[in-house]
């Protein structure tokens, strides 16, 4: 079938209006109705946005493929659209798209349409196309272009014994048009260097030039530039590379670079990797790989919103709650931002980074809801972290279990089968499994606290400081308090002061121990450390959690006895507070010396940055 079967002058757009990309969508959709080509707009529009919010379909140099498979389409068709001016279409080279090719695909495509459509892909690779379609000004002048360009690809190839010959693997979710374009850029760019490549395509028809068990043993490395699940214990023992299938397309030369060179690790076959020319990795390093995967991603939303909350204080301590008269409507935004958004998502976006890490993709979603459930459930970050594991390893055994379906339903298996079962029985887990016997724990514990009373200071500073720093802003640390704040309104101060002194303790002992033991941690953990320090100032306990949450073992008993013992001595002073807050604002408002409980705030965090700095390993 001709390109120029599915492409005519009804569904060709020469002059696209507007330079932002969801109205330049609604053109070409529009241009597809009016064509007969779709039934309807709305559904046709939604499955395009869909196949956008996986990834950008600017693939750059100008071009943007948008492109969806589904049941509101009639017959297999392309838009052609251009806009001289350029459209901010979010392409991967950050760039303005001028060429837009939308492609209408049924549900039922057969592969003559399929084969047409990437040739169309591998086309548009060509510079010279790309100049002659920008410059037409007719219709007639496009579709002369399509033809003149639009050939046969004998896609089948084979590789010779040659030291750095290589294979690749290339899909995408639809698997029309990203998958045959990053297989186009990677042969294009191994001919130009010199090296034998040949590339299976896993595209809407199903796989394409199958690599066979002897291209695999010959080849010096495998690239696999794909975005769905590739069948990958055929590659046991070979060096793989993986990136997303934009990485084939934008970057094939630093790919086929890596596998000439061999650098990239060797795949073990039982869904990981090991790094090159190393013993395989153990179960204990696997837990700290994800474990960090969650604690980086979860870091901005710590930092950012821990210091919006500080910043919000600086108008007052209750500024924000609109019955108080200090009211800031400026304020109450500041820690709406910091505290109501980016510190709810802390426990969520860490569930979900450590399931993604485990599952890849698929793990996410279930990861994301997970954490949720944990940090509405009361299971705090301890819960999250619980949470992101259980996700990852569910989501795995269920690519175990589904292993066995066809290849052609490879598709529905990421956007269908892994969320719905994924989140389902992580959520169902969380409910029935972890959320209830933590908060029965929690629950506990408040009870014991509170049955403590204030007959013995200094024990109830060091228990409530103990809380403080168990699980930094979760239900314990709530506990103790809300423990505080009840006893503000009996006229007892002692307790809410020692209880803000062991909360600024954890994010203060990081920031310390970061600065004099530079060899415990690494760069990005010791740039995080400075952010502590305004954090810990602030009262921002959430600060050591990244630090709590990579290295619990170490971490949390270190900074529970600095807390402990910043608790105890608050009491053993006599200092009162009233504000049920901390940080360096309610200093100076302390009863009973000011001086006396910023040396128990300093000699807990000290202490605490020793015992951390001590109990660390440096970093290799």
């Amino acid at each position: 079938m001709k390109i120029t079967e599915l492409l005519s002058q009804n569904t060709i757009l020469l002059n696209i209006e507007g330079n932002q990309k969801e109205e330049t969508i609604d053109q070409l959709v529009s241009v597809l109705f009016k064509a007969g080509k779709i039934t309807d707009e709305a559904e046709f529009k939604e499955a395009i946005l869909k196949r956008e919010s996986q990834s950008t379909t600017g693939i750059g140099d100008g071009i943007a493929i948008p492109h969806a498979k589904t049941k509101a389409v009639n017959e297999a068709a392309i838009v052609f659209g251009k806009s001289a001016s350029g459209v901010n279409y979010e392409s991967l080279d950050g760039k303005p798209a001028h060429l837009f090719f939308m492609i209408a695909a049924p549900e039922g495509a057969n592969n003559t349409h399929l084969e047409a459509l990437a040739r169309l892909s591998g086309m548009l690779m060509k510079a010279e196309v790309r100049y002659e379609l920008l410059k037409a000004t007719r219709a007639e002048e496009v579709l002369d272009t399509i033809n003149r360009f639009d050939k046969e690809d004998k896609q089948e190839t084979v590789i010779s014994n040659k030291k750095d010959s290589i294979v690749a693997v290339t899909g995408c979710p639809t698997g029309i048009a990203h998958t045959y374009m990053a297989a186009d850029s990677l042969k294009a760019k191994a001919a130009e260097m010199g090296v034998d490549i040949k590339v299976e395509t896993n595209g809407s028809g199903g796989a394409k030039n199958v690599l066979t068990k002897d291209d695999i043993e010959n080849a010096a490395a495998v690239i696999i530039a794909a975005d769905i699940n590739v069948e990958m214990e055929r590659f046991k023992g070979k060096h793989v590379i993986q990136a997303a299938v934009a990485e084939g397309i934008r970057r094939p030369e630093q790919l086929i670079n890596r596998a000439v060179k061999q650098d990239a690790p060797i795949y073990n076959g039982n869904g990981g990797q090991n790094e090159k020319n190393s013993e395989p990795k153990t179960a204990r390093k696997g837990f700290y790989k994800h474990l960090m995967n969650g604690v980086s991603n979860m870091l901005p939303f710590v930092v950012g919103g821990g210091i919006l909350i500080a910043i919000s204080f600086m108008f007052g301590y209750n500024s924000a709650n609109p019955d108080d008269p200090s009211y800031n409507p400026i304020a109450a935004v500041i820690k709406a931002i910091g505290g109501d958004n980016a510190f709810a998502l802390i426990v969520p976006v860490l569930a979900g980074f450590i399931a993604l890490s485990i599952a890849d993709r698929p793990g996410f979603a279930p990861g994301m809801v997970g954490g949720m459930m944990a940090a509405h459930g009361g299971a705090g970050f301890l819960g999250g972290l619980v949470a992101g594991f259980l996700a990852g390893y569910i989501v795995l055994l269920l690519k175990k279990l589904f292993a066995g379906l066809p290849r052609s339903l490879e598709g529905i298996k990421s956007i269908l089968i892994y969320p719905l079962l994924g989140i389902a029985i992580t959520g169902f887990l969380m409910h029935y499994v972890v959320n209830n016997p933590v908060a029965w724990i929690n629950k506990e514990i408040a009870n014991l606290l509170t049955d403590l009373g204030t007959g013995n200071a200094v024990v109830l500073g060091i228990v409530l400081g103990l809380m403080m720093a168990f699980d930094m802003g979760g239900p314990v640390n709530k506990a103790a308090y809300v423990f505080g704040t009840g006893l503000l309104a009996s006229g007892v101060y002692g307790p809410m002061a020692a209880i803000m002194a062991a909360g600024m303790v954890p994010p203060l002992a990081i920031a310390i121990a970061t600065t004099i033991f530079k060899n415990k941690f690494n760069e990005q953990d010791r740039d995080a450390g400075k952010a502590c320090y305004v954090m810990g100032l602030s009262f921002i306990t959430e600060g050591a959690i990244p630090f709590a949450a990579a290295d619990p073992i170490r971490v949390i008993p270190s900074i529970m006895a600095g807390s402990a013992i910043a608790g105890a001595l608050s009491m053993a002073f006599g200092i009162g507070l009233r504000a049920p807050h901390g940080g360096i604002f309610v200093v100076p408002l302390v009863e009973n010396g000011a001086l006396l409980y910023a040396m128990a705030i300093l000699i807990g965090s000290v202490v605490s940055a020793l015992l951390i700095g001590f109990l660390k390993k440096p970093v290799k």
